[in-house]
């Protein structure tokens, strides 16, 4: 079949999708509500069903009554049970994949449950709708007379107990429909390559001879490998090598850091940027327009939505609402039920709703501090244990700390930078950066593999704070004592530049 043949058709069956889409944009609460109502029935005689006697409950009053809301650690001893092999503890199907990720605060490593419902209905049919509102947004795109060129952070898949964990990048190429693995590039031995390195390569050896349309994976990464394109090719921007490149799909971190270097090896207006909102737990929501970077959250994916105002998390008042709740402008936490069997659960993302006419969001970070800028979810939890560690075998002592990114500058790493106050400085500068990045490796696999050769993270840059450093900086804020507090980590550098020039850098 001649190619423009198959993008005609490819265009007609996804952007019939879009009168589904319809639905939920006129009917949200309805559609969230015989959601709801569905993964109850389905999961009722689940081990966790019967504990909530979810046969009995007919409402979302009831459900939210009844059933506590939790965060990894309350379901980790159950989603290791899965993991060994057990069935029908908190959802019905059997649970084969899961997902690895980091950032939790007991664990380097949590895993959370894929279902065969939640890649068919919510994965992939994210994949499907991204493209359908691309395409209905953008009727002259050739998308289909190329190839996507997907970059994610697949690790290699490790067998255990009957169950499959892994990156869920990995996870979703492996179980990839053919309409997928025909229209994409590498293909899949090189994408599920275990070493990053030769794997960075070999995209780079495949891709381009390829006519590749679209980009597809988180900005951090993405970079890395479009600079080695250039490198490899001699080509000073990438529509030298691949002249039909139309649009790329991003998401994971923030993508402000990066534009400006995208713009550099993309100079093209009009070129589209689409972002996603997706994560181990799920995908959520969409960019539906072009040049617009409101995104619209997915109301039919098999995942109820419940959210927390920040300004009450952690607090005796706090209270958890239905999206029909929700306002515009506010700042929450979001709680999701799912078709994998999450129930109620905090997958600590923070978002504002910038309508709900339809709902739009804009992720507007996390429920703790962290630098995520790269994907390595570095939360407070891991900088105190490294910190700690640090401390320990260098006997020193830390009064306080900041840290923030070093953006990448065109082909230049990025990397972490530290602002720390001793009382008890280390002999050996050299020797404590050292630990405090091996330590930060042991407690976050997602810092690790950024780290690892330096592939996309350089080692951190470490500054000795003068005496009262932070103590002067608060004071000149006019933030002493009271519930101010040193900001630990942040995505954006605004404080540390602050305490830089303090400091008489």
């Amino acid at each position: 079949m001649p190619i423009p043949i198959v993008n005609s058709i490819a265009s007609w069956f996804l952007k019939k999708r879009f009168h589904q889409i319809e639905l939920f944009l006129k009917y949200p609460i309805d559609v969230q509500e015989e959601l709801l109502q569905h993964l109850i029935d389905h999961a009722k005689n689940t081990e966790i069903g019967r504990q909530y006697d979810f046969n009995s409950i007919k409402s979302y009053a009831e459900f939210a009554y009844r059933v506590p809301v939790t965060c990894y650690e309350d379901n980790q001893d159950r989603i290791e049970r899965a993991r060994k092999g057990e069935s029908n503890i908190f959802w019905p199907s059997p649970i084969k994949w899961f997902a690895k990720s980091s950032g939790t605060t007991n664990a380097k490593s949590k895993f959370i449950p894929v279902s065969q419902e939640s890649l068919e209905h919510c994965h992939y049919a994210a994949s499907k709708d991204l493209l359908c509102m691309y395409l209905n947004n953008n009727p002259h795109s050739q998308l289909f007379v190329g190839k996507g060129l997907r970059l994610g952070g697949s690790k290699e898949l490790y067998q255990e107990n009957g169950t499959v964990y892994g990156d869920l990048s990995a996870i979703l190429i492996d179980n990839m429909p053919f309409w997928a693995e025909y229209s994409s590039t590498p293909k899949n031995e090189i994408s599920l390559m275990a070493n990053w390195e030769t794997k960075m390569q070999a995209i780079v050896n495949e891709t381009i001879r390829e006519n590749v349309t679209s980009l597809a994976g988180v900005p951090s990464w993405m970079l890395v490998l479009l600079n080695n394109v250039l490198e490899t090719t001699g080509k000073d921007n990438l529509f030298d090598i691949w002249p039909n490149l139309e649009v790329y799909f991003h998401g994971g971190v923030s993508f402000d850091p990066y534009i400006e270097q995208y713009n550099k090896i993309l100079p093209k207006d009009t070129f589209r940027y689409y972002e996603i909102y997706n994560a181990s737990e799920g995908f959520f929501a969409i960019q539906d327009r072009n040049a617009n970077k409101e995104l619209l959250l997915m109301l039919d994916y098999g995942i109820f939505y419940e959210f927390i105002p920040m300004d009450q998390y952690g607090t005796v008042s706090e209270k958890i609402i239905p999206l029909a709740e929700v306002e515009e402008g506010k700042n929450y936490a979001i709680v999701i039920t799912t078709n994998a069997g999450l129930w109620r659960y905090k997958i600590g993302d923070t978002v504002r709703f910038t309508s709900t006419n339809p709902h739009r969001i804009k992720v507007t970070g996390r429920t703790k501090h962290h630098i995520n800028v790269f994907g390595e979810e570095l939360i407070i939890e891991n900088a105190e244990t490294a910190l700690r560690k640090a401390s320990e075998l260098t006997a020193t002592e830390i009064v306080d700390y900041t840290a923030a990114p070093i953006f990448m500058e065109g082909r230049e790493k990025g990397a972490h930078e530290w602002m720390i106050e001793f009382k008890t400085p280390p002999k050996d500068f050299g020797s404590f950066s050292k630990i405090l990045d091996q330590a930060l490796q042991e407690v976050n696999s997602d810092y690790e593999a950024k780290r690892s050769n330096n592939t996309t993270l350089n080692a951190p840059t470490i500054h000795c704070a003068r005496e009262r450093l932070f103590y002067d900086w608060l004071k000149d804020k006019n933030k002493l004592g009271g519930q101010h507090k040193v900001p630990r980590l942040s995505n954006c550098r605004d404080y540390l530049e602050e305490l830089l020039r303090l400091n008489g850098h």
